[in-house]
């Protein structure tokens, strides 16, 4: 049976002629932001639509870019004719995978050494995630120190409170864990790696391997007969 999340409709709404997609999952959801559309997330449906103030040239565009994008990469799209395209650009990884990287790298780290490297990744003082996270936030708010409306100043003040409260208590926590794994340099008890070696004071050399068995599984009883069964 296909999975229902790879299956996407863009079309213009009959009722509003809003331009909307719908369906799709997460990674959906991200090619759908990144070639221009809006999430709106409801009690029961996460759907997308276009930015206000576009032309329908525009729209139209937009969402042949997302039909493409969304195509290229093994989605089925069912769309208006609009935008149907046979163009397939190709596909980078987006940034924030190399940020997911590092939480691979944790998952399959044996040492707390190994983990703390990859920590280090995000709160190194100078040039970590988190650093530029915070360069990220500030600049944001710069921009709308200048942007004129009324809302404007209350987002800049909004943005660096969490550059200044929020993300500093993430990056010093962080911080402090990191440093506290660099501090052990123990095994995972969890995650070390048989070798296979029998340890030179192993009595019985013909032992495969001095680890403790796998615990063994008792078979499962048998489901209980139904009493309507029983004679």
């Amino acid at each position: 049976m296909p999975r229902t999340d790879r299956f996407l409709d863009i079309r213009r709404d009959p009722d509003s002629d809003e331009l909307l997609a719908r369906g799709g999952d997460s990674e959906a959801h991200s090619v759908l932001q990144r070639a221009g559309f809006i999430a709106v997330v409801r009690v029961h449906e996460t759907y997308h639509r276009a930015p206000t103030g576009l032309t329908q040239d525009n729209e139209n565009r937009l969402a042949a870019d997302a039909v493409a994008r969304l195509r290229a990469i093994g989605y089925h799209v069912d769309c208006d004719k609009d935008f149907d395209t046979d163009a397939r650009p190709a596909s980078y990884l987006p940034l924030g995978s190399s940020v997911a990287h590092l939480a691979e790298r944790i998952r399959e780290a044996a040492t707390t050494d190994e983990a703390a490297d990859a920590l280090t990744e995000l709160t190194a003082a100078h040039d970590g995630i988190l650093t530029a996270l915070e360069e990220v936030l500030t600049a944001t708010a710069d921009f709308h120190d200048g942007l004129g409306q009324a809302p404007d100043p209350y987002t800049a003040r909004r943005l660096r409170d969490l550059a200044d409260e929020h993300l500093r208590v993430i990056r010093t926590d962080l911080a402090h864990t990191r440093n506290r794994l660099a501090d052990r340099h123990a095994p995972h008890p969890g995650r070390s790696t048989c070798t296979g070696e029998v340890p030179a004071t192993e009595r019985e050399r013909s032992a495969a391997c001095a680890c403790p068995p796998p615990p063994s599984t008792l078979p499962a009883p048998p489901p209980p007969v139904a009493a309507g069964l029983r004679r």
